[in-house]
Parts: C-alpha cells; structure tokens; sequence
C-alpha cells in the first residue's frame, strides 16, 4: 500500500487539469466504489488470453474491503467524455498454469489458483468513453464503450497497459446514478515471471456515479447555458422563462404578461373579440370599431355610444350624437339658420327670400302713405299701411331695405329735397319703433329729380310725390 498516497495525489492533479464535459448540462462527474481484479484472463502470458469463466467470481476476482477506486471525468462533447480512475487492490487469489496438465486443453483442472501473499495492486488509468444514452434517447439507460492506457503497480512490479471495454450507467436522477464497466487491461511485456511482473487482467467496477458542475442561478431546474432567462425563475417549455399569467405566452414576449391574452396579441385579452386589445379598448367588454377606438356606434354617425345622447339617431359629433332641430322645418337647421322660427330657404340661409310680388305689395301700401301738407307727418288715415308695411318686413328678418322719398316740381328745389328726406326718415323711424331692426333700413331722399309721371296735371303729380321700398340686393 506504499503507493496509495501518490495514486490519490495523481487523481486529484489529473482531475484538475482536464477539461471535458460529462455531458452538456453538468460538465463533471465523479464516481467511486469498489473494484474486482481477474487474474485468469492470461495466466502471465499474453499469447493466449483466456475469455472463459470470466462470470467465476468466489474463484477468480480480487476483492478490497473498501471503497477501492475514483473515477474524475469530463467530456469532449459529443457524447465523448475523458477521465482518470484511480484504483486499489490486494490480490489473494493468483490463477497459473497446472504444471501437472500435459494436455494442453483449456478444462478447469488445467488452472490453479493460489495466494500470492497478498499482493498490493495499484492502477492510474485515463480513459476516453463513448456514451450511447443520447442515440437511445433514453433518460435514464446509458451504455458505452472506453478506451485507454495507464500504469499498473503489482507489488514491487509495475507495467504499462493498453485499456479498453463496455460500461453501463443507470441514472436514478438527473445527476445521481449506478455505475458498473469492466475493462480489459492488456500488460505491454509477453514474457513475465509469476508473482514477479505484472499479468494482462480483467477489471471490474461498480459503484455510484455524481455529475454536477451545471449553473442554475435561478434554481428552476434549466441550466444557465439553456436557460433564456437565466435569473428569472421560469418552466422548461418557455426555455426557463416564467409565464405568469398561464397564457402560454412567456412573460419576455407577453405585452401583457400578467393577463391571460392571445398569441395573435402579442399575450392580451380581447374581451369583446373586436381585434383590439383590452389595454387599448375605450369599451373592452362591448365589441366595436377601430375607429371608435373599440366602442360600439350602433346609428353610424362617428360618435361612440357611450358619448351619444341620441345613440340610435344619427346625429352630429357637435351635437352629441343628436341631430339638430330644425324648428321651422325648413331643411335648415337651427344652429345655421339665420330664421330658425321663420320658414326660408337654404340658399338664403334659412331665411325666407323677398319675392317680387311682395316688393310690388310693399310699394303698393308705400304710394299711399298720406303726409300733412308740406309736413313730414302722418296723416291718421296712413297708420294701417304702415302697419301692413311693417308685418311684411318682419317676413323677412334678414332682408335689408332703402326708404326712398319723392316730391313733385312744385316749390323750390332744396325745400323738395329736404321734405323728401324727412318723410323718408319718418317712415323708416317708424319701421325701427314698430320691431324692425335698423341695421335692416336705409333712407334718402330724391326731392323732385325722379318723378314717374307729369308734374304739369294734378294726378301727375299725386304720382310724383310719393314712397318706394327697395330691396336691398
């Protein structure tokens, strides 16, 4: 056992310097238990190697009483790891030759086996492992076939061997697992002397193995290295990342990550199933229009039922939602008509526009307007067409109108005119003190210059002297 320090030192200086991975989540692994040596395999000489009773363990395998060999290990990727085991043993039971055979068959009696006085053996081995687990897409099966060398020490005898053979591993957890392999350990020296060198041999592990080494910073079971959100607990679907909602919409993708919403959207509701997303819908439970920013507008007229105050009656946006009146029924509606009370037209701005029949009317009513002599006073008689003059002006409330006065020839030009502009004012001051707005009337006088008839006959001049009303256009 002299050498039991120095092997164990020799493992933990190899397993520090390699640089593989066990596999790509854990790159470690570590694995230790107890080894059997078979010595019968070639019975000192390697010319002839025996694989018959190789099962034969009370007769043929060494035993140590311990845990008895370390496997350190780390892959190359690939399914390729590479490691070093470290191992112990005593060998107590030697198979040679029977010197008493001549026969030279293979039968069990050809055998002996002996007790070489306990020989200690040690190994340091590297190994190169090919692993089946990821072709059978199996979780927990995981065969595999290594290869390698090392250096054996059998007593005060030591050897270099060229390894090679089968190994399983049965994972119980994802890093946890039973480990069994045997190997074939093929010495370089054919010419050996029994007790003395160091035979081709047969050796069998088993024992528990322990991957580990992976980064799961945020403990949720995926790897860093496969984790999208490697500091956020998360689930293996999402590729470590949380889905809070259960939408099935990781939250890093999830506008709308603590509601349940749709993929189309991005991870939000739409309630009402009108295509827009709750968040921007003014009505998320009544199904609506984009351009009603998802309101409903039940009579088409661009105001959203909630905001409508006539929500089945097309209306105006300035009227919430309602029409305007139109109270007197001329197609022209109150706020844009001049004479909302007073029938017109929609060319006159809702006003009624002045016929010529009525300017003929007014003008009829004008001529007989009576004036004290040389006076701009009325006479009694005169008022009721005054009157009437007066109604038919407030027919039209918007029309604008020009008084006009005239005289006859007879007496001095400046006292006609004069006259004439008085009664003209008499009769627009008239209008204005009976309802009718001066902004609407004019007045002038014209004195003798446009007389309509002959000033040499009496009724010539009757004619002449006289008021118009005039439309002003």
């Amino acid at each position: 056992m002299k050498h039991l320090n120095k092997l164990f030192i020799a493992a933990l200086m190899f397993a520090g310097i390699t640089s593989q991975a066990q596999d790509t989540n854990n790159p470690w692994a570590v694995s230790f238990g107890a080894n059997a040596v078979d010595t019968k395999i070639s019975m000192l000489g390697n010319d002839n190697l025996l694989f018959e009773q190789l099962g034969v363990v009370q007769k043929n395998w060494n035993f140590f009483p311990s845990v008895s060999y370390l496997n350190i290990s780390r892959s190359v990727g690939n399914n390729f790891s590479i490691g070093f085991i470290g191992s112990v043993n005593k060998i107590d039971k030697w198979v040679s030759p029977n010197p008493a055979n001549t026969g030279g068959t293979k039968s069990d009696h050809s055998y002996l086996t002996t007790n070489p006085g306990n020989l200690s053996y040690y190994a340091a081995d590297m190994v190169v492992k090919y692993s089946f687990q990821n072709a059978l897409k199996s979780k927990w099966f995981d065969p595999s076939l290594h290869l390698g060398g090392g250096y054996t020490f059998l007593g005060d005898a030591s050897a270099g061997t060229v390894n090679g053979g089968l190994g399983i591993n049965f994972w119980i957890t994802e890093q946890i697992g039973l480990q069994l392999q045997s190997s074939l350990k093929y010495g370089f020296d054919d010419n050996r002397v029994a007790h003395a060198d160091v035979p081709t041999t047969m050796q069998h592990f088993a024992g528990i193995i322990y991957k580990f080494g992976g980064k799961d910073t945020d403990g949720d079971g995926i790897y860093d290295k496969d984790d999208a959100c490697p500091e956020t607990p998360g689930l293996a679907e999402f590729m470590g990342c949380p889905d809070t909602d259960g939408d099935g919409i990781a939250d890093k993708d999830d506008s709308c990550p603590e509601v349940a919403g749709l993929k189309e959207f991005n991870g939000c509701p739409d309630t009402d199933g009108d295509g827009i997303i709750d968040n921007e819908d003014a009505c998320p439970t009544e199904k609506g229009t984009k351009i009603m920013k998802g309101c409903p507008d039940a009579d088409g007229d661009g105001v959203a039922d909630k905001d409508d105050k006539c929500p089945t009656v097309k209306g105006d946006k300035a009227n919430a939602g309602c029409p305007w009146p139109d109270t007197d029924g001329d197609s022209v509606v109150d706020k844009d008509d001049q004479c909302p009370t007073v029938a017109g037209t929609v060319a006159n701005n809702g006003c009624p526009e002045v016929s010529d029949e009525a300017i003929n009317k007014l003008n009829n009513y004008a001529k007989t307007i009576l004036f004290n002599s040389g006076k701009s006073s009325f006479q009694a008689q005169t008022m009721p067409i005054l009157e009437a003059i007066t109604a038919i002006l407030k027919e039209y409330p918007t029309s604008k109108f020009i008084i006009e006065g005239h005289t006859d020839s007879q007496g001095a030009d400046a006292l006609n005119q004069t006259l004439s502009e008085e009664r003209a004012g008499a009769v627009k001051g008239y209008l204005i003190e009976n309802g009718i707005d001066a902004s609407r009337l004019t007045s002038a006088g014209f004195g003798e210059s446009q007389p309509i008839d002959s000033n040499k006959t009496s009724k010539g001049r009757a004619n002449n002297r006289r008021v118009e009303v005039k439309l002003v256009k």
